[in-house]
């Protein structure tokens, strides 16, 4: 069996993230992220450029599923960004959207334009409504791994402080092998659905912040500030979400958590500092 998606092909089950090739989500993450990027970069994005990219990427595939009758199983990788400010909490697959960043209107479009092509066509597609999911591979301009890295960079005296936005927004962080494992069974379902996938607990960037630097003997306090630049024009404040439809229907639940997390990236970014790596 096949398996198409936005975000890449996912062609077999795995617990790494490696099995999923960001061909849509590499090209957004260069402007923008879910994870705290700073007003400069936020500012630098062309919010029609983007959402036409994104009409333009997704609607490809989908119109090949449909011309050739494929039977091609078709993966959307939505997001809990696109909940933004929330109006429920915890968040699930019939929580009203309000993005609050550039990305996270161009992933609810994505979300519905799926929809749509499932509903109009028949086509096998789903959309997993993943909450923020990180690994050691985790790009450098995302906060958790900005946070483990710069911790490690200071345990080794590479550098003397970090500059982080908001120490209070608070994220739904899980494991990413954990989350790929969930795309993998919502696609061998009898029926196409869309889920919300998170660990259901919330943390702040300040806790994240003091897991690290506590893994590595170190107080946080003395070494991050605050950085107004590095702060979002329009914040989200709160996620949390709410994965009892994954854990009915797929037999899925998040298996590693946040303290377990940031500890297993600690332990890679200090490896590969001492090892010269970046």
């Amino acid at each position: 069996m096949k398996f198409m998606g936005w975000s890449g092909a996912l062609q077999r089950r795995s617990t790494s993230e490696s099995a999923i090739c960001g061909i849509a989500s590499n090209c957004i993450r260069a402007t923008c992220s879910t994870s705290f990027r700073s007003r400069r970069c936020w500012r630098r994005l062309n919010h029609t450029r983007s959402t036409t990219w994104a009409r333009s990427r997704l609607s490809r595939p989908l119109e090949a599923i449909r011309h050739t009758q494929s039977k091609a199983r078709f993966y959307q990788a939505s997001s809990s960004e696109m909940f933004g400010m929330v109006r429920q909490v915890p968040q699930n697959e019939e929580t009203p959207f309000y993005p609050r960043s550039p990305y996270g209107v161009a992933k609810v479009y994505g979300h519905h334009i799926t929809i749509n092509y499932r509903e109009s066509f028949g086509i096998y597609a789903v959309s997993g409504i993943l909450f923020n999911h990180e690994s050691p591979r985790r790009g450098l301009e995302f906060v958790t791994r900005k946070v483990t890295n710069g911790a490690a960079r200071i345990k080794l005296g590479l550098q003397d402080r970090l500059g982080i936005g908001n120490l209070d927004a608070k994220r739904d962080w899980g494991f990413a092998g954990n989350y790929v494992d969930a795309m993998w069974r919502m696609l061998q379902q009898d029926q196409p659905e869309d889920y919300v996938i998170a660990t259901g607990k919330t943390h702040s960037v300040r806790d994240v912040c003091e897991i690290a630097f506590a893994r590595l003997g170190l107080d946080w306090r003395k070494y991050v500030h605050v950085d107004p630049a590095l702060v979002r024009p329009a914040e989200v404040d709160l996620l949390i979400g709410d994965a009892s439809k994954a854990k009915k229907k797929l037999g899925w639940e998040a298996k590693v958590q946040l303290k377990e997390l940031i500890e297993m990236m600690v332990d890679s970014d200090l490896e590969k500092l001492r090892a010269g790596q970046r």
